[in-house]
């Protein structure tokens, strides 16, 4: 039973934690502050729904519509701006929802299997935030490699520029200066 509750806590973190490798800023603001507006509704709505439970159940019910919220929200900033740290709030607002809610389903259970479940969900995170720490970094080399291109690529066409004279020279820097994003 551990196994299987395991491989659903995984596969549930996984499937979460899949997201496009490149997002620009897709919604604009009227459809952003809608989309907050939405989303508000939609938790009030999967709130009340929890009213007819009891007990654990409700409990339940209740951190996974947090969940839905808190993840709906960071996809909907990430959505907005496209920025790389907004894309990885998502991965950590899912990761820790998903701990929420695993942690809340082993309330029902007792001793040494409610004790290995806490602690399977807890792997579980703990992974998926290493993922997005991971992909931060990632992220950050990717950006500085960039950079470094770029300033390389600059230094040579001026370095080509040096060559020239007068008007050509000044001509010459400015070309690489607007290609290469050196004001």
């Amino acid at each position: 039973m551990n196994k299987l509750l395991t491989l659903k806590v995984s596969l549930v973190a996984a499937a979460m934690l899949v997201l496009p490798v490149a997002h620009a800023a897709a919604i604009s603001k009227a459809d952003y502050k809608s989309g907050k507006t939405r989303i508000s509704a939609d938790y009030k709505a999967d709130k009340a729904a929890c009213a007819a439970l009891a007990g654990n159940t409700k409990d339940i019910c209740h951190q996974e519509a947090k969940a839905k919220e808190k993840v709906a929200r960071a996809e909907l900033e990430y959505d907005y701006t496209g920025k790389s740290s907004d894309r990885n709030k998502v991965l950590v607002a899912k990761a820790k929802s998903a701990y929420a809610v695993a942690r809340e389903k082993c309330d029902d259970q007792t001793g040494n299997a409610k004790d290995v479940c806490v602690k399977e969900a807890k792997a579980v995170e703990v992974k998926a935030l290493a993922d997005a720490k991971l992909g931060k970094k990632i992220g950050e080399a990717r950006k500085e490699a960039a950079d470094d291109k770029r300033d390389a690529d600059y230094k040579v066409a001026a370095e080509k520029c040096d060559a020239m004279a007068g008007d050509a020279k000044a001509s010459c820097i400015a070309d690489a200066k607007a290609n290469f994003g050196k004001n």
